[in-house]
């Protein structure tokens, strides 16, 4: 049986609920929806949703640095948006991250994220 053990880092937002930034289960990285906010501040960024989505990316990789990965072994990403009309904003900057690596994802409009965030991204990553 694997062992779980929960990842946390202060370079990215603390959790503001019961549940871990990450957890991992043998070679499996599991990371919790990570919102646009500043880790220092807690506040929300402002700004459109591609500079919402940059942040989000910044706590992301925040977070999988500290299980030991990186966005290069991600194999799962779902995406949720506030509005699907900010999806090709959205997936630009999702594409600057990734670059040619391309793991699986599923893109999701949903009627409110925490903190009135106009993105939310969470990741199933594989330590190599």
């Amino acid at each position: 049986m694997s062992t779980i053990q929960i990842i946390s880092t202060k370079d990215a937002p603390q959790a503001i609920g019961p549940y871990s930034q990450a957890v991992t289960a043998g070679d499996m990285v599991f990371c919790s929806g990570q919102v646009p906010l500043d880790p220092e501040t807690m506040v929300l960024v402002e700004g459109n949703v591609a500079a919402q989505t940059h942040q989000v990316f910044k706590n992301l990789s925040a977070v999988l640095k500290a299980a030991d990965v990186s966005l290069q072994q991600v194999v799962k990403a779902t995406v949720f948006l506030q509005d699907m009309n900010d999806f090709a904003e959205m997936n630009g900057v999702y594409a600057e991250y990734f670059g040619d690596h391309k793991p699986a994802r599923a893109t999701v409009e949903v009627a409110k994220l925490p903190l009135g965030a106009r993105v939310e991204i969470e990741a199933t990553a594989i330590r190599k």
